[in-house]
């Protein structure tokens, strides 16, 4: 567990280099939003997919349909929900090669000429699945869905990394998955679903986050991987009083909960700190889901894909941060994107989806007066508290006191009894 809480750049980014000068820069502003008849933004493409079959008799002849059967993997998993509930919208099922060829190439559906981070497909090993046949896509024995495969290729996977992540090199989380993880051949069709993955907590369907959601309100997400403290805390809340947010907006705490990085910590960890902080928070404005999205690391590509997944669970605006779901290479500790690479290209592409982005203050705790940005405290010559990453490991580990301006007891307490359960 203790390697599992070391320092990974998202987590520290936020925490420990606040102190770091944030230059001044333009987010979108003036994006008009498509609402439907309550007020509610429009998901990608105009339309919520809902791909979940409901009716019992008809779930048992899909399945008897099915002339395979293949457990899925954790990243299956999630990708098999999204497409499910609508989180994936207006995608039906996975990817056929050409859409992926398109979303690799270009960032685009085709036909529709629709934006999409990245490409959404499954991989196998199983020789013997031929276009035409259906599979049975289980998870943990559980029969999850049913895909009918229209396309079956064996991807160029150097060249979808080094368009989707900027490199093919190995030292890249995301082109490790891609590579080593994903099989021989990726298959494209239609999926039904036929029961959601089990979980050891209920991740929210896009559906059920906008019903929970004020209509006719902007809503500020954001999205995270680690533990929330105190400097997360104090960037969501001031996101709501950003420029072009409007008064009565909310916050939506919307963490991603599938695989993300070896040395992140886990989900079920993570879960338990979110739901004691909704508890000690009682915070009318911050409204709380979770996400069943595996993470790619993927940067700048990777910001358009959390974008157009919020859309669909109802919000209009998107806090980035800096190197958002940027990753580091393994060997040299250098940084794959630029720290404002996910910003800007955010930012560029905000109208066309829609949505509007909303920067990550830069703030800094103060002995004199708390959290303030980094230009007050600056202007006005305050002392500014600091706490490292790895010293919070270090205090966790040996018992000390942390200091409540750096992390809410309840968060550390939940961190304390998994570390020393482990």
């Amino acid at each position: 567990m203790l390697q599992q809480l070391s320092a990974t750049k998202g987590f520290l980014g936020l925490l420990g280099g606040y102190a770091s000068k944030f230059p001044a820069r333009s987010f979108s502003t003036s994006v008009p939003f498509k609402t439907d008849a309550t007020g509610r933004i429009l998901p990608h493409g105009g339309e919520l997919v809902d791909l979940i079959v409901s009716e019992s008799e008809h779930k048992k002849e899909l399945a008897g349909s099915c002339k395979h059967k293949q457990e899925c993997s954790d990243r299956n998993a999630c990708d098999v929900e999204l497409l499910s509930v609508g989180g994936f919208s207006p995608l039906k099922g996975f990817m056929n090669k050409d859409a992926y060829d398109s979303v690799v190439a270009n960032m685009r559906l085709p036909n529709s000429n629709l934006i999409f981070g990245l490409p959404v497909v499954f991989d196998t090993n199983n020789e013997s699945i031929k276009e035409g046949d259906r599979v049975l896509l289980t998870y943990k024995g559980k029969d999850i869905g049913v895909l009918e495969v229209e396309s079956k290729w064996q991807p160029n996977k150097a060249r979808e990394t080094k368009e989707c992540y900027r490199t093919s090199s190995l030292e890249h989380p995301g082109v490790q998955m891609v590579a080593m993880e994903r099989g021989k051949y990726y298959l494209g069709g239609k999926v039904w679903g036929l029961d959601l993955p089990k979980r050891e907590f209920q991740c929210a369907t896009p559906r059920e986050v906008r019903a929970m959601l004020p209509a006719q309100q902007d809503v500020v997400v954001f999205q995270c991987r680690n533990p929330v403290h105190r400097a997360h805390y104090e960037l969501f809340t001031r996101a709501l009083d950003a420029p072009n947010v409007r008064p009565g907006a909310v916050c939506l705490v919307h963490p991603t909960m599938g695989p993300t990085q070896d040395d992140d910590i886990p989900g079920l960890v993570r879960y338990h700190t979110y739901e004691v902080l909704k508890a000690e928070l009682q915070n009318s404005a911050i409204k709380w889901a979770y996400l069943p999205y595996s993470m790619h690391m993927a940067g700048p590509r990777e910001a358009i894909q959390h974008m157009l997944i919020r859309k669909n669970y109802g919000c209009t605006h998107f806090i980035v941060g800096r190197d958002m779901a940027g990753s580091k290479s393994c060997l040299s500790g250098e940084d794959f994107y630029g720290l404002y690479d996910a910003q800007d290209f955010a930012r560029q592409h905000a109208e066309e989806l829609g949505m509007q982005t909303v920067p990550s203050a830069d703030v800094v705790y103060t002995e004199e007066r708390g959290y303030v940005t980094v230009d007050v405290a600056k202007k006005e010559g305050l002392h500014v508290r600091k706490l490292s990453g790895t010293k919070f490991r270090q205090m966790l580990r040996g018992g000390e006191d942390i200091p409540e301006w750096f992390a809410f007891k309840s968060v550390v307490k939940v961190l304390r009894e998994h570390t020393q359960s482990s």
